[in-house]
């Protein structure tokens, strides 16, 4: 897989208005493709799956790879920038978090799988912070999942950018000038 400068990653921790930027991103019109955790977790209760955070963590990241790894191939068909809510790396970054070895089908997905080298990184923010049905985690445990997915990604050679805790329209205009 070739390196692409297209496809712009943003990650972090649950709650850290991470998903709302790129819904604001793509209100603009830019492409974007969604966050797998969140729709694995609804299609798996709907289905009574044990393929959960909470339940399964092996299975649910193997589906959070192939998740990943289906919207990698979509976005190579989309013109022009694609904004990711995540990536390819946070799924070993998920498994260490875990404290699971990182299985070497993830480790080569990680490396073929590239992205823009600048990798934003949205960190934790109290202030907006919530737990829901889908979002289980604790503010401790956002923080620790921000650190494990910063070690990942720098761990891979790309280039955290931390996006400030400021209104969507700053951040929206932060990534938009990368983009340029």
């Amino acid at each position: 897989m070739p390196h692409t400068d297209r496809f712009i990653v943003i990650t972090g921790g649950p709650g850290s208005g991470k998903t709302t930027l790129i819904q604001a991103l793509a209100a603009e019109g830019l492409a974007h493709m969604p966050e797998a955790g969140r729709a694995i977790i609804r299609q798996q209760v709907a289905i009574g799956g044990r393929a959960l955070p909470w339940d399964d963590r092996l299975a649910f990241a193997e589906l959070m790879l192939a998740w990943e790894l289906r919207s990698y191939e979509a976005a190579q068909s989309m013109p022009g920038p694609v904004i990711f809510d995540r990536g390819v790396p946070d799924v070993a970054g998920y498994l260490s978090l875990c404290g699971l070895a990182v299985p070497e089908h993830v480790r080569r997905a990680a490396a073929l799988y590239r992205y823009r080298r600048q990798v934003f990184i949205a960190p934790p923010w109290p202030e907006i912070f919530v737990q829901d049905a889908e979002r289980k985690q604790s503010l401790e445990e956002a923080r620790a999942t921000c650190d494990a997915l910063a070690a990942t990604y720098t761990a891979l050679g790309y280039e955290l950018r931390v996006l400030p805790l400021a209104p969507v329209a700053e951040r929206a205009e932060i990534v938009r000038a990368a983009i340029a």
